[in-house]
């Protein structure tokens, strides 16, 4: 479900990676408005884990809605602005490096433990400008979500997209799902947008 120009830029990625023994593998790519609409309504019922600024649980019963959104908003894209919808987005680990039995949880102590050869190689790739269009968008030091070295934006076909966004579109499609928390979301779109959204284009 990948935009061609980024499955192409994707496996010439994996060629160069390939000689220095890597196997880069995509953990995520697309996903649709209506799975990150589960993904976001889950959390907010308190069906799936809510955590904190530092990876650690938080008990829905005791947030307000406002807290809850926030909280959701430091790990999981609000429907409609996850990069992953866009098709250009991935999330990336080293298949050569996991251990047998071993499932990934895409966090920072594997991007530093397991992972940790691959994503120093990944980081030189960016620097030098040989990493096929692809860079990272989820920084330390920009905006309110956290750092994730293991996603990918492939900046080509990405900056597109970003043109075309707009807070009117986004609205409308927010209003005519079934979103938890809407209300919170509207009264703070312009905030959401501010750090969690438009911080991350370039």
């Amino acid at each position: 479900m990948l935009k061609p120009e980024t499955l192409n830029a994707f496996e010439n990625f994996c060629a160069e990676a390939k000689k220095q023994g890597f196997e880069p593998k995509i953990e995520s790519g697309w996903r649709s408005f209506e799975r990150q609409l589960l993904i976001w309504n889950e959390k907010a019922l308190g069906k799936r884990k809510i955590l904190d600024e530092n990876g650690k649980p938080l008990n829905r019963d005791e947030l307000s809605d406002l807290e809850c959104m926030k909280a959701i908003l430091l790990w999981s894209a609000l429907p409609g602005t996850s990069r992953h919808e866009w098709g250009t987005d991935i999330d990336v680990i080293d298949a050569a490096a996991v251990p047998e039995g071993y499932e990934a949880e895409l966090s920072l102590e594997e991007s530093f433990g397991v992972f940790g050869k691959f994503h120093k190689w990944l980081d030189f790739q960016i620097e030098s400008g040989n990493s096929f269009g692809f860079r990272r968008v989820f920084l330390p030091g920009i905006g309110r979500v956290q750092q994730e070295p293991w996603h990918l934006s492939y900046t080509p076909e990405a900056k597109k997209i970003e043109e075309n966004f707009t807070p009117k579109n986004l609205t409308e499609r927010l209003e005519k799902s079934d979103i938890l928390l809407l209300p919170q979301i509207l009264e703070n779109l312009d905030w959401i947008l501010e750090k969690h959204v438009v911080c991350y284009f370039s």
